[in-house]
Formats: structure tokens, C-alpha cells, sequence
């Protein structure tokens, strides 16, 4: 049995792989033309415990990705002490909005109307301002169902209705890309959906897109914010309760 690594341990195991995503990062940006100040790196902690939060936070690491309220909302409360933004980046049921606008200040993940108003109530009634992005389906119809999303014809209409919630504010797109499948086409559609939407709404220029295992290709097709688990942390351990 493999002994438990110390605060130390972890700290540099993390600085480690922090440096090399940063390397990778750098090279996808030179090759595509782009400055690497551009790009926001959101370490998704899902399954991991909030002392990593703390050890990546000390290594320059503010932005934090949870996929599942159960788990987020502990955690942003044991790290309550700590200058982070935390993003939202799973799906999300109508009836978990109120407890995901405690804390959440990015959620990813809005794809339908009711989620808009529920998501607006419940941040109008707690006093914050939540910056919302259009999840954006890049699955092919059959492949759809369950991964979330609004197809890309039905996301400026989202959009308007986003911007013109009460304490809600449009901050751009969100898409994972197609399982099994080149991840480019699918990001250049985004890309598409971005500018549509930026036509009307200038300001929405978050483009989300990009995991461990596709970031070049997003960026190679204007990413903003890459969302990044396994390459930062490691490998997924079991949920934390």
C-alpha cells in the first residue's frame, strides 16, 4: 500500500504538473499565433480535497472548477478564506440553482430558459451577480441526450435571455467537445456561435472549451478559458462526500 504524501509532497507534485500544462499551454499559443496572457486556466477539483484548492491557490492557481453541487459547495465554504472565482462547469437540474448561486460566481453550464430564471432568482435573492455562460451542444443529435447543452441555432436566443435577466450577466460559451470524434470541427463551431452571439452582446467573449486531452485544439480555435482536471491533479480519485 503506497503511503499517503505529505502537504510537501503534494505541493510539488502539483507545482510539477502545473509547470508542464503551463509548458503545454505556451506551445498551443505559439502555434496558433497567440499571446498566453489570453488564456484562463480553471483547475476543475472535482473528487479532490480542498487542501489541493489551498496548494494550487499558493501556486497562482485562483480559478476553481466543480462539476457537482454536492461536492462544490463544501468546498468553496472550507476555502471561504481564499481570493478564488469558482466556476460551475457541470450539468445543472433546475432545482439545485438556488444552492449553486451561493456560491458559484461562473456557471458554465446554462443550456434551457427555466435554468435562466431560476438561476436569476435565486442570485437576485441572495444579492449576487452571476456571470453565465451558454453551454453549447457539439454532439451529434443521437449523441446528445445527457451531456447537456443547446444547440448551436437555439444559443443566441439563450444568449438575449441570459443578458436580460435580473442579476445575471452573459459571459459568453461553453462546449465539450464530441466523444470519440476530431475535436477541431466541433471547435471551430463554437467559435461560430461565439461570434454570432458577440454580435449583439460584445462584451460575452468567454469562449470555454478545452480539457487535458484537447486544449491545443481549442485554443487553436479561440478558447479563452481551458478547463483542465487530469492533466493538473491527476488521476480521478473517489468522490469526496
Amino acid at each position: 500500500m503506497t503511503a499517503p504524501r505529505t502537504p510537501d509532497e503534494r505541493r510539488a507534485e502539483l507545482a510539477d504538473a502545473l509547470a508542464a500544462l503551463r509548458a503545454r499551454i505556451g506551445a498551443a499559443c505559439a502555434a496558433a499565433g497567440r499571446d498566453a496572457a489570453e488564456l484562463t486556466l480553471i483547475a476543475v477539483t472535482k473528487t479532490f480535497p480542498a487542501s489541493d484548492v489551498r496548494l494550487l491557490a499558493a501556486l497562482g492557481v485562483t480559478e476553481v472548477g466543480e462539476n457537482r453541487d454536492q461536492e462544490a459547495r463544501p468546498k468553496a465554504a472550507e476555502c471561504a478564506d481564499l481570493p478564488l472565482t469558482w466556476h460551475f462547469v457541470g450539468r445543472l437540474q433546475t432545482n439545485k440553482a438556488r444552492a449553486v448561486a451561493g456560491y458559484a460566481d461562473v456557471v458554465h453550464s446554462v443550456d434551457r430558459s427555466r435554468l435562466v430564471r431560476a438561476l436569476s432568482d435565486a442570485a437576485a435573492r441572495d444579492g449576487r451577480a452571476i456571470r453565465c455562460l451558454v453551454q453549447v451542444s457539439l454532439d451529434p443529435a443521437e449523441a446528445a441526450e445527457g451531456r447537456g447543452g443547446a444547440a448551436p441555432d437555439a444559443a443566441p436566443g439563450l444568449a438575449d435571455e441570459i443578458a436580460a435577466a435580473d442579476a445575471l450577466e452573459l459571459g459568453g460559451v461553453m462546449a465539450v467537445a464530441p466523444l470519440g470524434a476530431d475535436p477541431r470541427p466541433a471547435f471551430t463551431r463554437l467559435a461560430e456561435v461565439a461570434a454570432e452571439i458577440r454580435r449583439n452582446h460584445p462584451d460575452a467573449r468567454i469562449v470555454s472549451a478545452g480539457m487535458s486531452g484537447d486544449l491545443e485544439q481549442a485554443i487553436a480555435c479561440g478558447a479563452t478559458h481551458l478547463r483542465v482536471g487530469t492533466a493538473l491533479l491527476g488521476g480521478r480519485r473517489a468522490i469526496v462526500r
